[in-house]
């Protein structure tokens, strides 16, 4: 016979309420009989709720004590000469707790309600503190990453152009890291932000962290760069255009800086750029005619590294984007001089 359900134990926490829930639903399944709730089970639910009520209070307790140190006097981008160190490293506990909550996305949500991003884009994101200012963006990216009532908050608020310029020219290398993936959390899946992203000259940002001394800014930018392609393919004239225009004395435009990239030592930064290309040579016809242009001399670059990777097994994504730059670009085809078909 089973255990009798009304008598059967569970924590007052909300693992017990999903064990009820379960046991409640199976015996939905099997046709069992329904019996009336006890008193005793009534108020095991009731308190077990309660438990489950406080842990959430809790954590917004946690933010509003949080935010309370976060609004101490001295975080304006002056700030950091002088202060005690103590209150510094209080308010890197502060971040560091905050973005663990706000994974949650009901604890991003209170946070926005509470004017903390608000807090972290005009007041830390300028911090003289580099720890501060990576630990603002790494915030930023917590609560925005699958959350469009906070993406579009923050876009609101104007955190995008600060991320921005963060990740182009910031000292530190670890706020640039931070701030890009801000970023690629802000823009997921908003078209609005995508579009200002673009205005604000986002893919020539992506080109020049590509080009950096730092490692893991080139390979994120390079993988934003590669998803943004994959996502919105009619993003990739628009892409060309804007990379060609913002300075034609010294931009020979997109397709020619990623190819001067795979020039560079390898590494696997390579793979992603190769994935880049393909993207921009599918059904793009500009993109197209820059790569088969005689004078990048792409066709025997690709020749080249194919033969590198051959045999490869670690390397065998980056050997099929070149096998397929090869078939896209330069199969069956005799160009011209001028990089054109005969």
């Amino acid at each position: 016979m089973a255990e009798d359900k009304q008598t059967r134990r569970y924590p007052p926490n909300l693992q017990g309420v999903l064990r009820l829930a379960v046991d409640a639903g199976s015996a939905a399944e099997g046709h069992e009989p329904v019996e009336p709730m006890s008193e005793e089970r009534k108020l095991w639910l009731k308190n077990a709720l309660a438990e489950v009520s406080k842990g959430q209070m809790d954590e917004v307790e946690k933010i509003k004590q949080c935010l309370a140190v976060l609004s101490q006097v001295g975080t304006s981008e002056t700030a950091g000469e002088g202060e005690d160190e103590k209150d510094g490293d209080d308010r890197e506990t502060a971040f560091e707790i905050l973005s663990e909550l706000c994974e949650n996305l009901d604890n991003a949500r209170d946070l926005m309600t509470l004017g903390g991003l608000q807090l972290c884009t005009s007041q830390y994101l300028c911090h003289a503190q580099s720890g501060l200012r990576w630990r603002a963006a790494q915030l930023i990216a917590s609560s925005a990453q699958n959350m469009p009532e906070v993406q579009v908050h923050l876009f609101t608020i104007g955190a995008l152009p600060k991320l921005l310029q963060l990740t182009d020219s910031d000292p530190d290398p670890t706020v640039r890291v931070k701030a890009l993936y801000a970023v690629s959390c802000l823009i997921r899946e908003q078209e609005a932000v995508l579009q200002a992203f673009l205005s604000h000259d986002g893919v020539s940002v992506l080109m020049r962290a590509m080009q950096s001394d730092i490692e893991k800014l080139r390979t994120k930018s390079a993988f934003l760069l590669v998803n943004l392609l994959t996502s919105h393919p009619e993003q990739k004239g628009a892409s060309l255009k804007a990379q060609s225009s913002l300075n034609p004395a010294v931009s020979m435009g997109m397709v020619q800086q990623l190819v001067s990239i795979l020039r560079t030592p390898h590494s696997p930064l390579h793979e992603h750029v190769l994935g880049a290309l393909c993207c921009l040579v599918e059904d793009c016809p500009q993109g197209l005619k820059d790569c088969r242009n005689p004078a990048l001399g792409l066709k025997e670059l690709l020749r080249q590294r194919s033969g590198e990777l051959q045999g490869k097994e670690e390397s065998q994504e980056e050997l099929d984007f070149c096998e397929r730059m090869r078939l896209l670009c330069f199969h069956g085809q005799q160009l011209d001089d001028n990089g054109m078909d005969r």
